[in-house]
């Protein structure tokens, strides 16, 4: 270190010390400080039960308003437009279906949570879920349609859906356009 190196260091020192004069350390707390000689713990595995619930993040807020019979679609952020048009007018063949109808809330989300992680393991590019119109449930509105929105939306694998065609569902179904890692 040269007397000019040594000089700038003094300097850079003396900055910094007037600069915290009027500072005043915090009171002591009451938390312990780990050593960072400590070794880590090891995580545990999951048994099969812990690693279902925790795939199961699917949330039941609703954060989409639908209208009974209003043709519905979702494009996730930073797609183009024209991917959505291209789902509704069927330029991707439909590769697997999911039939929810009968199911309860809780049975269709994980039903389509596992439907969904097979579709990616398969690399299906579009699937088709079949939620029903709701026509034998109490009030005669679709119970799962929204719900089913509002899981997909929350998925990062799935791009866009829409309302199938009428000769795929129509009101009754939805398109899955999903993202397929190579």
């Amino acid at each position: 270190m040269t007397k000019k190196d040594s000089a700038h260091d003094d300097d850079e020192m003396a900055l910094f010390n007037a600069a915290m004069r009027d500072v005043a350390p915090l009171p002591a707390s009451d938390k312990v400080t780990l050593s960072s000689s400590k070794v880590p713990p090891i995580p545990r595995k999951k048994n099969n039960q812990e690693q279902a619930t925790a795939e199961d993040t699917l949330s039941d807020h609703i954060a989409m308003e639908i209208e009974a019979g209003d043709e519905w679609s979702f494009l996730r952020p930073g797609m183009p437009h024209q991917t959505l048009r291209r789902l509704r007018r069927g330029y991707w063949g439909i590769q697997d279906n999911l039939d929810l109808h009968g199911f309860t809330r809780d049975e269709a989300r994980q039903e389509l949570s596992a439907f969904l992680d097979a579709s990616a393991q398969e690399k299906y590019r579009c699937v088709r879920v079949i939620h029903g119109k709701g026509l034998s449930s109490k009030n005669r509105e679709p119970v799962l349609k929204i719900r089913i929105g509002n899981w997909l939306m929350q998925r990062a694998d799935v791009l866009a859906f829409c309302q199938a065609k009428p000769e795929d569902g129509g009101g009754g179904a939805i398109l899955v356009l999903l993202k397929v890692n190579a």
